[in-house]
């Protein structure tokens, strides 16, 4: 099973493509440049896709839509 759920982060975005956008794009930043907004222990997932849905659970990724 994901951690985060999706549908407790769905709540806070509203649209599956727009998460799905947001964490792919934020899991390759984190990729190619190694910074992460939390410390590295307090990440529940060990891949970046899942420590991207974990910083938008979090709070620490603001998503803006027009």
């Amino acid at each position: 099973m994901i951690y985060p759920s999706i549908d407790k982060i769905l709540n806070t975005v509203g649209s599956k493509y727009i998460l799905v956008h947001v964490a792919s794009k934020r899991s390759k930043e984190m990729k190619e440049t190694g910074h992460m907004q939390m410390k590295e222990n307090e990440y529940v997932s060990k891949r970046e896709i899942g420590r991207a849905l974990e910083e938008i659970e979090k709070g620490l990724i603001h998503i803006h839509t027009n």
